[in-house]
């Protein structure tokens, strides 16, 4: 299904012509995605859908519509891209995350069997004993750490570029990459423009993996050229999927990570919860990205004439789907600030829902539970440090440091 995306003056117009309400605060700003969440709220309480004066296109805040809209991937497409302008989205098209239909199925089935959790099973092993000589390691340096330095960062990075091929030439470049192909994504901004070198480096130097079929023996992204060797995905599109993996499942985990580590440090109750039963793990993870979800929003375009909470929504028109505010959606969650690793929290979408929901969650939620457990059997507290230091970016919510020092039990 392909639609031209509306002028920006054609989307205003129609928000004034269906009594859609204005939010004029600019959502990406330094300022709000420093401290998002009270604007989040704001944006929740004009009504089902605001239209954001600042980036021309319509927005989403309470859980039920952003679940809704990610459910039905009809009405919502990807295929024109899910980013929030237009030059990524044409260079991203034929991805995964930007196809629709048939073709996404396929593209996603092509490497599937990497992320069953039947093959993830037999990953267990190795990445829980990465986790406990990570947790090893740290004790025995019986000082203050940096949690994302030193945690967050130190434990994908051990996994994530041996399971997608990278070689290690191009390692000490992987985490800027993976910021600034998100940045890249983002709106246009001086934060936007700044990250277009090192996107391009990031595709350029992905582009002569593949062409040179350096992807190391035994990966995804190994598995990827063995597909193309087949015919079941066209060489060329081998750099935009390995790309397509490589950000999310890189970056993702190290805010998570992060984020885990702050929550906990702020909440020594919680600690206590997890360490007297380590089985909340999986919950603990689901409620961290609940609510500090890695990912702030990306977008969908109305394939076909269609209404959101009553509000009539062009064929067309461009829609941003804010996961972090869904998360923290007083109408779904019963205190939904509160941090609290008991909740019923399964149902968030801080990893996407329907048939673009995160392809590599499972990865993720391995890593980061085989951490998260490893430190309960070794960590009696862990002690705040100093401030954590958010970072500054359009679409990722994590941490530029999280000082703590880790008790041992």
């Amino acid at each position: 299904m392909s639609t031209a995306s509306p002028s920006p003056h054609a989307s205003s117009a129609a928000s004034g012509q269906t009594g859609v309400p204005e939010f004029d605060t600019d959502l990406f700003s330094e300022d709000v995605v420093v401290d998002p969440y009270p604007h989040y709220r704001r944006l929740r309480d004009l009504g089902p859908v605001a239209y954001l004066t600042s980036q021309q296109m319509h927005a989403l805040g309470r859980y039920d519509e952003v679940r809704a809209v990610l459910a039905d991937d009809e009405t919502f497409i990807s295929g024109q891209g899910v980013h929030f302008n237009d030059v990524f989205n044409e260079l991203m098209r034929g991805a995964i995350l930007t196809s629709d239909g048939p073709e996404h199925e396929q593209l996603r089935q092509v490497v599937a069997h990497r992320l069953t959790p039947r093959a993830l099973r037999e990953e267990r092993a190795s990445i829980e004993a990465k986790a406990d000589a990570l947790v090893t390691a740290l004790l025995e340096r019986d000082e203050v750490l940096d949690a994302v330095t030193d945690i967050a960062q130190a434990m994908p990075m051990s996994v994530v570029p041996d399971f997608l091929g990278f070689p290690q030439d191009c390692r000490d470049r992987l985490i800027d990459w993976a910021l600034a192909g998100l940045e890249a994504g983002g709106p246009p901004s001086d934060r936007h423009a700044a990250s277009i070198p090192a996107a391009i480096e990031m595709g350029e130097y992905t582009g002569g993996l593949v062409a040179q079929r350096r992807t190391l023996p035994g990966s995804l992204g190994h598995d990827l050229l063995a597909a193309a060797d087949r015919g079941e995905v066209a060489m060329d599109r081998c750099p935009a999927l390995l790309i397509d993996y490589f950000g999310p499942s890189l970056e993702t985990t190290i805010s998570a990570l992060g984020s885990a580590i702050a929550l906990f440090a702020q909440h020594p109750d919680q600690w206590d919860l997890l360490r007297a039963n380590p089985d909340l793990a999986g919950s603990a993870f689901n409620e961290v990205i609940r609510l500090e979800s890695p990912l702030r929003a990306f977008t969908r375009v109305a394939g076909r004439d269609t209404e959101i909470g009553g509000h009539p929504l062009p064929k067309g028109s461009r829609v941003a789907v804010f996961f972090a505010s869904a998360n923290r959606d007083e109408r779904k969650w019963d205190r939904p600030d509160a941090f609290d690793i008991t909740r019923q929290n399964a149902d968030h979408v801080a990893l996407g829902y329907g048939v673009h929901g995160c392809a590599g969650q499972g990865l993720a939620r391995l890593e980061i539970t085989s951490v998260l457990t490893g430190l309960a059997r070794s960590v009696a507290r862990l002690e705040p440090a100093g401030e954590p230091r958010p970072i500054v970016h359009s679409i990722v919510r994590s941490y530029t440091s999280v000082p703590v020092r880790l008790h041992a039990a």
